[in-house]
């Protein structure tokens, strides 16, 4: 074991011995912590106990608690959370069915004769008895195997017992509903080898120390098929075994999916000897091995076209992104063409609302313009207005007029730009046309030093 794992069971050990007095929980063997840390090992799971939580479920059988870790990993339920959809139903009435039925030894010699007429009253009248027995006590209380409450505590209580009596040497038990254990036979393309137990057949004790727990039997079931086994006195097997209908004990039924269905393809009924016993599996594998590879065959030409459709619809998908794509782009780009030219009819429906905001302003302008002086008033100003244009503009003011009355009447002119200065020579200066802050009143012409004759030049400031 890594030295990780030793470290997190010798913690893991001292928590528990350091719980609170009223915590019953069992100090795990040496054994229990080895395998506890060899399935946390293989498994990967972090939480100590989670690992013996779910190995005391399985009865510390590592191999059986890995395998269902295993399922559970690739999507299949565990045995302790069975699925409530509906169990698998099994074909049995088909007439090709294979069927080996071991008949008990008849008496040899007069000693065995004699032995066998003497019992046989006692043994009819005890087997009359019993089934009268039984049959009378069913009218009083109804048969409690009939009612199946716990599927999987029947099969866990039953590999325990069988243990408990004959030994661990055993092929590897199915920890799972009988259901369950037809859906994985059908999923992976296994034989499902079914063993019913018989508690109270004279047969079945040397049947399972001498057969079942054969190495080369145990070997052989344990590479070639699933083996599920409960007691018919347990509801699960008692409700298997009304299915199957076996004679005769021990009884063991091969299941196979064959022609899209699970089928049963071979009953072995009575004691078999373990040579004897591999052969007849040997046998039913041999006669039905066409049809599991037929089914290998649909199945791998069906998830082929389940392959080849997904492949078409992902191609199918990604084409009609594309277009989807595509067809957001275009929707883009006209919705941005249609900003623009809605943005450029904005702008000049706003530029025709400036330029006529700005004609009425000229208007206005021209209208408050005081009227141009006679030319023999004494005070008149005769001035010159050179536009940007190149063009020239004459009128005559009053000394005793504001300078803004000079901007007013350039305003008003259509050669005059939008915003201009007006500028004066000799000395050069901008003339205060416009009121500001520190002169709310500009001066007037005979302030601002103008002579009676003046030429002005007038500046464009929209540019700027």
């Amino acid at each position: 074991f890594t030295p990780k794992s030793s470290t997190s069971a010798q913690a893991w050990n001292a928590r528990s011995k350091m719980a609170a007095p009223g915590n019953e929980e069992e100090e795990l063997t040496q054994e229990q912590t080895e395998k506890l840390l060899q399935f946390q090992d293989l498994t990967g799971i972090e939480s100590m106990d989670q690992c013996r939580h779910t190995l005391e479920q399985h009865h510390w059988n590592i191999e059986a608690a890995v395998q269902d870790r295993l399922n559970e990993q690739e999507g299949v339920p565990s045995v302790f959370n069975p699925p409530s959809s509906r169990p698998l139903q099994v074909h049995t009435a088909d007439h090709r069915v294979y069927s080996y039925v071991v008949s008990r030894p008849q008496p040899r010699g007069l000693l065995g004769w004699s032995y066998y007429l003497i019992m046989l009253p006692f043994r009819f009248t005890y087997y009359t008895l019993l089934d009268i027995f039984r049959f009378a006590i069913r009218f009083i209380r109804p048969d409690p195997r009939s009612r199946v409450t716990d599927p999987v505590g029947d099969v866990v209580a039953f590999i325990q017992s069988f243990e408990e009596q004959y030994g661990r040497i055993h092929p590897v038990f199915y920890q799972g509903t009988y259901s369950q254990a037809l859906n994985d036979a059908k999923r992976e393309l296994r034989y499902l080898l079914v063993y019913l137990h018989g508690d109270d057949h004279q047969d079945t004790d040397e049947f399972c120390c001498n057969t079942i727990s054969n190495p080369e039997v145990v070997n052989f079931i344990n590479t070639r098929m699933l083996f599920w086994a409960c007691s018919t006195s347990k509801p699960e097997g008692y409700r298997v075994s009304q299915a199957l209908r076996e004679n005769t004990y021990p009884f063991l039924a091969m299941i196979m999916l064959k022609e899209q269905r699970m089928t049963v393809v071979g009953r072995l009924e009575g004691l078999l000897r373990a040579e004897d016993f591999v052969n007849q599996l040997t046998f039913i594998m041999d006669a039905n091995a066409t049809y599991l590879v037929s089914e290998r065959l649909d199945r791998e030409e069906r998830n082929q076209t389940q392959v080849l459709r997904q492949q078409q619809d992902e191609a199918y998908l990604a084409s009609l992104r594309a277009d989807q794509e595509k067809e957001r782009k275009r929707k883009e780009a006209q919705e941005k063409r249609r900003r623009e030219e809605e943005d450029v009819r904005q702008q000049i429906l706003a530029e025709e609302r400036r330029q006529r905001s700005l004609q009425e302003e000229k208007e206005r302008k021209s209208e408050r313009l005081p009227p141009e002086p006679f030319p023999d008033n004494p005070d008149n100003v005769k001035i010159i207005f050179k536009l940007p244009n190149d063009t020239r503009v004459e009128r005559r003011f009053l000394f005793t007029q504001s300078l803004t009355v000079i901007y007013d009447f350039l305003f008003s002119l259509k050669e005059t730009p939008e915003k201009f200065q007006i500028v004066a020579n000799f000395p050069r200066r901008v003339l205060p046309c416009l009121p500001t802050e520190r002169e709310p009143n500009p001066p007037t012409l005979q302030q601002a030093g103008l002579s009676r004759c003046e030429v002005l030049f007038v500046q464009d400031l929209t540019d700027d």
